[in-house]
């Protein structure tokens, strides 16, 4: 997504993103009031204050890293959420998630990279809790940060695809609510196969 390095495009992404995650975050935390959803470290005692989409800007504004690196993080959350049903992305904890996952992406993605305590002050955290989270996410991926250039396509390919659209496609029928907001992409480990699934919310 080489387009992604424009300035523009790279603002449109991060809207859409945001807007991507504030659905899953918004139908998830419906979705808690019919399935048990269990506390993690990711859990903020209160939602935060600063939106989706600000506290995105920001990691974007101060983390320096390369767009491949939302993309990578993207893939992370998919795999977290594949890997961690019983922890869900709502609106407690879609932005530690979101800082540990960008952290991560641009640490296994960019040759150079700033260190947990400046990722800590960009994301409002204490360094002691950055490092928590970063353990946290690690084991919950079960340290599978490879991403292939297949799979990156298509990330890209689905984003883009989304992206034209204009709108995060949302779905929420009759109280349950159907995860076509953040479309999971799961893949079989050797990827010859790419089939589209819902996940659980």
């Amino acid at each position: 997504m080489a387009e992604l390095e424009n300035p523009n495009v790279m603002m449109k992404f991060i809207t859409f993103f945001s807007s991507l995650l504030q659905g899953v975050a918004e139908s998830n935390d419906i979705n808690c009031q019919f399935h048990l959803q269990k506390i993690s470290v990711f859990h903020g005692l209160t939602r935060p204050t600063i939106t989706i989409q600000s506290y995105l800007e920001r990691i974007f504004k101060y983390a320096n890293c390369s767009p491949s690196c939302y993309i990578v993080a993207y893939v992370y959350l998919d795999r977290f959420a594949q890997k961690q049903p019983s922890l869900p992305i709502n609106s407690f904890n879609v932005h530690r998630l979101l800082i540990t996952s960008v952290m991560i992406a641009a640490k296994f993605m960019d040759d150079l990279y700033y260190n947990n305590a400046y990722y800590a002050k960009v994301g409002g955290i204490s360094t002691a809790e950055m490092n928590f989270l970063e353990v946290d996410f690690l084991f919950g991926l079960g340290f599978k940060l490879n991403v292939t250039t297949n799979t990156f396509h298509t990330y890209c390919s689905y984003l883009h695809k989304e992206m034209m659209l204009l709108q995060p496609p949302l779905n929420i029928d009759n109280g349950r609510s159907s995860l076509k907001q953040l479309q999971y992409l799961c893949f079989d480990e050797d990827e010859t196969s790419h089939q589209k699934q819902q996940l659980a919310v």
